[in-house]
């Protein structure tokens, strides 16, 4: 780091010498002005501070934007985090490094918001908009629901705790018809190539209700009707398939006293979600959105 001398002050009535003596002083703190004015990396400074300099006039920067604070929740994260083992905890002064890596990603990080630097760019606001969603998730308090609550909402609900219908069958890859039919042929008279026994899926309890999404509802239902243990032609979006039903299971209807405690949880976590929107839309009456024609 250059050093500059240090000038010291003279009474008026001191001699030539003295002065010229001050002068040398002088002359080295313009010399070493002369060549910071040269360093890059001081036009980048003063850049900087002219754009934070019009920012903040433009833009005020709020009373605590230049206060970090550590919390104990943070340090304790910090602790925690240390070893994944969770068998080794950090020194005092492993820790201070910790603290001190993290000060200064926020210090970065809030210079460089300042100056813009994440506009455009994706990647740094998900991240951002994701941390504001944890912000307003911890904030919210959702007590327990009462009984009226909670048996309107598993009405309504009801489906995410019933046990669906499921069938397990197997499956030939996709192909045409014609090989599609030989196939089937060969595995009535058990000639069937290890390759095609390689190659046969065996799909074991799958929601009926998921069939269609995947397969087509003809699919769907052509499966449903086969009779057990029976190999068949089906043609699906994809193709055509040989394939056999091995079991079938017919769905369950829950009751709400079998299921009391996964019901709470997820009303809390419904109810959670809602009051964080509620949140969201709160925020969203100062803005104004446009659509670009």
């Amino acid at each position: 780091m250059q050093s500059f001398p240090t000038m010291r002050s003279g009474r008026p009535d001191q001699s030539g010498d003295a002065v010229a003596g001050e002068a040398q002083p002088s002359r080295s703190l313009f010399s070493a002005a002369m060549r910071l004015a040269r360093e890059p990396l001081l036009h980048f400074a003063l850049l900087g501070a002219i754009i934070f300099g019009v920012d903040t006039v433009l833009h005020p920067p709020a009373r605590d934007e230049k206060v970090i604070t550590v919390t104990k929740a943070m340090r304790q994260s910090f602790i925690e985090h240390f070893d994944e083992d969770k068998v080794r905890t950090p020194s005092a002064d492993q820790l201070q490094k910790m603290i001190d890596s993290w000060v200064a990603s926020e210090i970065l990080y809030r210079e460089g918001k300042a100056l813009g630097v994440d506009r455009g760019d994706d990647m740094i606001r998900d991240r951002i908009a994701f941390k504001m969603q944890l912000m307003i998730f911890d904030q919210i308090r959702v007590e327990q629901p009462t009984e009226e609550q909670l048996t309107g909402w598993f009405a309504e609900n009801h489906a995410r705790f019933d046990e669906p219908e499921r069938v397990s069958f197997y499956i030939t890859p996709p192909t045409d018809q014609a090989t599609a039919q030989r196939q089937l042929d060969d595995i009535v008279q058990q000639h069937e190539s290890e390759e095609l026994q390689q190659q046969t899926r065996a799909i074991l309890g799958r929601p009926v209700a998921s069939l269609a999404a995947s397969f087509g509802e003809d699919f769907r239902d052509a499966l449903l009707a086969m009779a057990p243990e029976q190999w068949k032609l089906l043609r699906s979006r994809d193709g055509w398939h040989v394939a056999r039903i091995d079991s079938r299971h017919q769905g369950k209807l829950a009751h709400l006293e079998d299921v009391r405690d996964e019901a709470i949880r997820l009303w809390r976590t419904d109810e959670t979600r809602k009051l964080a929107w509620e949140a969201v839309k709160r925020l969203k009456i100062s803005y104004q959105v446009r659509d670009e024609q």
